[in-house]
């Protein structure tokens, strides 16, 4: 067993070793891959990784940044926490350009314009990190993925003889603007991405910002250029339809946050009303606006405060889904609550009175399914203000 394992590692050592000694021949390719959207959300964005071909070694190779094991270890924990670690992987073309053919996804190459040093300087830095103790890395939806590395790899071999194309892109764009555009605003997946993460996603993304996603790899590689002995060139060379699909539409429900939220603002405010007018209170509908924004308040201050998220911190969702609203809820149970919390109600008030002014200044855009719930929220509280509802 002992020489079987020394085998092993002797054969790796040597293996590594001879492919640091390769040289790619003239008739090398290095290209950008760029694939479709799939139905799921986290296929939603599409993808992006590397292509090395040499048909003189007969190399064909894809270098994908997006891997990750759902059999690790704490592998849910770490991606609550924000601790999730991708992985490239190196493995044959085909394998990749089958598994985009099964699932009916568009795929497009966008040959590069190196030289032969450039091309030997790519293969050599993505094979030194597709070595194992070099393949894992922190990922970070925006600013740390698949197509941010293929950006700055890019970055990094060609240092500034690159100059990024900045045509055509859309004026103006926040990252989590570039992110809604991706995903349908009515869905629960939009929501919940909405909900979580805070304002940093706001800010005006540059042209690099741009780059966390896909399809502006392609078409901002698609307009840049490089410079070689003083001449500018296109950076891309060529670019070629592998698999042509059309772009695959996402995954709905029936029953979207908007229409739940609108059905249920419509019950309660018609319940609020019904409650000024018999002089009474409807217990069950309090604490159920309670426990709601409580728990998904708690959720903001945990991704906020106790995880590693990048783009979690300073979230204004917390004006409405506000974490002590959950203690709040169990005081309501009481057919007369203590006073003081008509004085809490006001606060509460007063917070939601900020959102549209932070909406309207563009610190921070709110879901769009949650203006419903807003409206309810702003008629409840105020019925709740009145001090013949408390002892």
């Amino acid at each position: 067993m002992i020489k079987k394992y020394a085998f092993l590692i002797l054969f790796s050592l040597f293996f590594n070793s001879l492919q640091s000694q390769v040289q790619l021949s003239v008739y090398s390719e290095i290209s950008i891959v760029t694939t479709g959207p799939g139905t799921e959300l986290y296929e939603a964005f599409g993808h992006s990784a590397i292509r090395v071909k040499d048909p003189m070694l007969q190399l064909d190779l894809i270098y994908n940044y997006g891997m990750f094991d759902f059999n690790q270890p704490n592998f849910y924990s770490n991606f609550v926490k924000g601790k999730l670690l991708y992985t490239l992987g190196r493995y044959p073309f085909s394998t990749f350009l089958q598994s985009y053919y099964q699932d009916k996804r568009w795929v497009k190459q966008q040959v590069l314009n190196l030289t032969q040093q450039e091309k030997q300087a790519f293969f050599n830095y993505l094979e030194n990190n597709a070595l194992p103790q070099n393949s894992d890395y922190l990922y970070d939806p925006y600013f740390d993925n698949c197509a941010t590395k293929l950006r700055d790899i890019t970055s990094s071999v060609l240092k500034n003889k690159l100059h990024f194309g900045e045509e055509n892109l859309p004026k103006n764009q926040t990252f989590r603007q570039l992110m809604n555009q991706e995903i349908p605003w009515n869905s629960w997946g939009s929501f919940g991405i909405n909900v979580a993460l805070g304002s940093k996603l706001d800010k005006k993304a540059s042209v690099e910002g741009f780059m966390y996603l896909p399809k502006y790899i392609y078409s901002i590689f698609k307009n840049s250029k490089i410079t070689n002995q003083g001449n500018s060139e296109n950076l891309v060379k060529n670019e070629e339809i592998l698999l042509d699909f059309k772009n695959l539409a996402p995954k709905t429900s029936l029953f979207s946050p908007f229409l739940i939220f609108l059905i249920f603002s419509i019950i309660g405010i018609y319940i609020t009303f019904s409650d000024i007018k018999n002089q009474k209170r409807a217990k069950w509908l309090d604490v159920t606006i309670f426990s709601f924004t409580g728990i998904v308040g708690i959720l903001i201050v945990f991704l906020w405060f106790f995880t590693n998220h990048s783009t979690t911190p300073n979230n204004f969702n917390f004006l409405w889904a506000f974490a002590p609203n959950f203690l709040i809820a169990f005081f309501l149970f009481k057919e007369k609550p203590p006073k003081w919390i008509a004085k809490y109600v006001k606060l509460l008030i007063v917070f939601l009175s900020l959102i549209p002014i932070l909406w309207l200044l563009k610190i921070q855009e709110f879901p769009m399914a949650v203006i419903p719930l807003l409206l309810l929220f702003a008629v409840r509280f105020w019925f709740l203000t009145h001090k013949n509802l408390y002892k």
